[in-house]
């Protein structure tokens, strides 16, 4: 196993990365730095879009470009005008929530959670959403501190979602022809990790691959719940992970710089590529809207 830094942006608060088969690219949002990044690993090159706003999370659009979870809604993102349009308001239940992090189920919808966006006294202001390919958002849960790693299990039978204030993953009942999110339970708890879950994906094999943030590590969860792999990171806060390259057997992992709060340089806010794991992520869809 080696452990690379991607010689790519640097992010305040990378996050939301997806894997494009089509493109063999790495897309990633910097939430905080307002942007959306393409990384071709080919080339070595990075293209940006300024998206204006806080942005949660971002997925490709299966009719060209991609939509964004931008603070008050999702939006579509056209790649060659950096033009935005709204698709859907979120109906936040409060004035300090934001959309967050949000990932494509394998029928082509987008669940996007959101959350309290003041960490210094963060409260259940948030829910979790479906948005439907004709663009309608229907709420699937609410009650959420801050909304992280929403994926799918390789059967469609489960979804994972994390609320990571109580440090808490859960799984759902999924129904993936409506897609209804029901019997939501404890799926781990991470505290003693030392840290808070954040993004998540899982691999072909079933098991769960999760950032832990403030815990300097990524961690494989077997399906139930315990532990199969637990590895160090050389920076504190890593944020996210997504499967690509060729064969999809590499792990990127973003993270945030922890000068964002305060604290001396880590090296946090780059983008990292674990390679000779001896596994193999999917493929991630597109939104189908």
């Amino acid at each position: 196993m080696k452990i690379t830094r991607v010689e790519t942006r640097h992010c305040l608060v990378g996050e939301g990365p997806v894997w494009d088969v089509a493109e063999q690219a790495l897309y990633f949002v910097d939430i905080v730095g307002k942007a959306v990044h393409r990384f071709d690993p080919q080339s070595g090159l990075t293209r940006s879009w300024d998206v204006g706003q806080v942005v949660g999370s971002m997925a490709l659009r299966a009719g060209g470009g991609a939509i964004v979870a931008l603070k008050d809604g999702i939006f579509a993102l056209d790649f060659d005008s950096g033009a935005l349009d709204l698709l859907a308001p979120a109906p936040h239940r409060h004035p300090r929530a934001q959309m967050n992090d949000g990932k494509v189920d394998r029928r082509g919808r987008f669940v996007v959670g959101s959350g309290d966006s003041d960490i210094r006294d963060c409260q259940p202001y948030g829910s979790l959403y479906r948005l439907d390919a004709d663009h309608a958002l229907h709420e699937l849960d609410h009650g959420i501190a801050i909304a992280n790693g929403p994926c799918w299990s390789p059967d469609n039978a489960t979804l994972y979602f994390s609320d990571s204030l109580p440090c808490h993953i859960h799984a759902y009942d999924y129904d993936i022809a409506t897609g209804a999110a029901t019997n939501r339970r404890l799926f781990a708890d991470t505290r003693d990790l030392g840290g808070i879950p954040d993004g998540a994906t899982v691999d072909a094999d079933g098991l769960l691959w999760m950032a832990i943030c403030e815990g300097a590590k990524v961690v494989a969860f077997r399906p139930d719940g315990t532990i199969e792999r637990v590895i160090d990171m050389p920076v504190s806060l890593p944020a996210s992970v997504m499967f690509g390259g060729p064969g999809l057997d590499e792990l990127y992992v973003t993270s945030i710089d922890p000068a964002l709060l305060g604290r001396a340089g880590d090296g946090g806010g780059a983008t990292f590529v674990i390679t000779g794991l001896g596994t193999r992520g999917i493929a991630e869809p597109r939104y189908a809207g």
